[in-house]
C-alpha cells in the first residue's frame, strides 16, 4: 500500500513540530556551594558572575551586591534569570521568559532553557574558583 508522497511529508512535518515544542520542568539553582577563595570580596563574585555569563551570550546586571538579574535573547527567545548570591551559596531561579512556552501552572518550560541555565551555573563555578 502506497501513500502518497504529500501524506508522508505533512505526518513527517507534524512529528517535527511535536518533537520541537518539548517542555520540562523549570530548572532552578536552589542555594548551591560556592568555592571562592576565602579572600574574595562581593565586588569580584559578582564580576566573575558576569563573566561567565558572557561568555555564554547572557546579558547580566549588577542591581545590589549578591543580587543580579540575567538575560539571554536567542533569536526570538528570551530567557531572564535572578541569580542571588554570598559568598557561600548561589541560586538562580526563573523570572521571565518570551517564545519559551512558559506554564505557571505546571511549573514548566521550554526545555532548552535548562540547558541554558545549567550551562550558567557551570560557567559560574568556574569563574568563581578561577577569582
Amino acid at each position: 500500500m502506497n501513500l502518497p508522497l504529500s501524506r508522508v511529508l505533512a505526518t513527517f512535518f507534524v512529528l517535527l513540530l511535536v518533537a520541537g515544542c518539548r517542555t520540562a520542568p523549570v530548572y532552578n539553582v536552589d542555594r548551591a556551594a560556592l568555592t571562592p577563595p576565602p579572600n574574595a570580596t562581593m565586588e569580584e563574585i559578582d564580576n566573575a558572575i558576569v563573566r561567565a555569563g558572557a561568555q555564554l551570550g547572557w546579558q547580566v546586571t549588577k542591581a545590589t551586591p549578591g543580587n543580579l538579574v540575567a538575560r539571554l535573547p536567542i533569536r526570538t527567545h528570551l530567557a531572564v534569570v535572578d541569580i542571588r548570591h554570598d559568598s557561600k551559596e548561589i541560586s538562580i531561579t526563573y523570572k521571565d521568559s518570551t517564545n519559551l512556552n512558559y506554564d505557571p501552572e505546571e511549573n514548566e518550560i521550554h526545555s532548552n532553557y535548562n540547558g541554558w541555565i545549567q550551562n550558567l551555573q557551570n560557567a559560574i563555578f568556574a569563574q568563581v574558583a578561577a577569582i
